[in-house]
């Protein structure tokens, strides 16, 4: 099970959890904050078969994953101006929570927020300073022979309550093979459907998977450009 929070933290599992069911999204609201005005129109996204969409990009705002960025990482891509990086020690927050009050509690919390599946979180970028509610989350997983597609489905799947994924296989902009999937997630508690999608690539330390969510369906569209541009940008570190 997929718990969503905002920024992960040691001693705040019980408090996102919380905020995760209140909400039924990662991040937290900023009800005076204004949909960012950085999005300007006609840029193009690689699609499966090499033709060129045209869609909305998004202004850039620096480049994270070489050693000395926000988050260092297998990849390299583009961040949407505004938007905020942090990395996360996955490792660190799993032991510490083992070992903090609530015992198997917390353990148990650092789980479903730092795992899924066959990778880990590494890095969550958040959309909140820039006007909506989201995270553009990188997950990391071991090296090894897994494909990119059998990554992304063993992510996908150890998700509750997914409906209707679909997958293509496509090239980010920097060249890499890629399989990215579209889905419903629903929320039994706020008995709410919202989409969400993913992505997925192999490289020579692991799997990668960048995923975005958000509040809701509208949140995420208008978190779109972001994505597609970490898409069109990545390549490795």
């Amino acid at each position: 099970m997929q718990v969503r929070v905002g920024t992960v933290g040691g001693r705040m599992f019980v408090a996102a959890a919380l905020a995760a069911v209140l909400a039924g999204c990662a991040g937290s609201a900023d009800d005076d904050g204004k949909k960012s005005a950085d999005v300007s129109a006609s840029a193009k996204d690689t699609t499966a078969d090499g033709a060129a969409a045209k869609g909305t990009a998004a202004a850039r705002g620096g480049t994270i994953g070489p050693a000395g960025s926000a988050c260092e990482l297998p990849v390299r891509f583009d961040i949407a101006r505004h938007w905020k990086a942090k990395s996360i020690d996955a490792g660190k927050e799993l032991s510490e929570s083992s070992k903090g009050e609530d015992g198997d509690l917390s353990g148990a919390l650092a789980e479903a927020l730092l795992r899924q599946g066959p990778v880990t979180t590494a890095c969550e970028v958040d959309a909140k300073p820039a006007g909506n509610i989201g995270f553009l989350r990188v997950w990391t997983g071991k090296p090894g022979d897994a494909d990119a597609g059998s990554v992304l489905r063993g992510f996908v799947a150890a998700e509750d309550n997914v409906s209707k994924p679909r997958y293509r296989s496509f090239k980010t902009g920097g060249g890499l093979a890629a399989v990215e999937v579209e889905y419903l997630y629903t929320s039994k508690i706020l008995e709410e459907t919202k989409k969400e999608s993913a992505f997925a690539v192999s490289t020579p330390d692991g799997p990668v998977v960048l995923h975005l969510g958000g509040m809701d369906t509208e949140e995420h569209e208008e978190m779109r450009p972001a994505y597609d541009l970490a898409k069109q940008t990545l390549a490795l570190s």
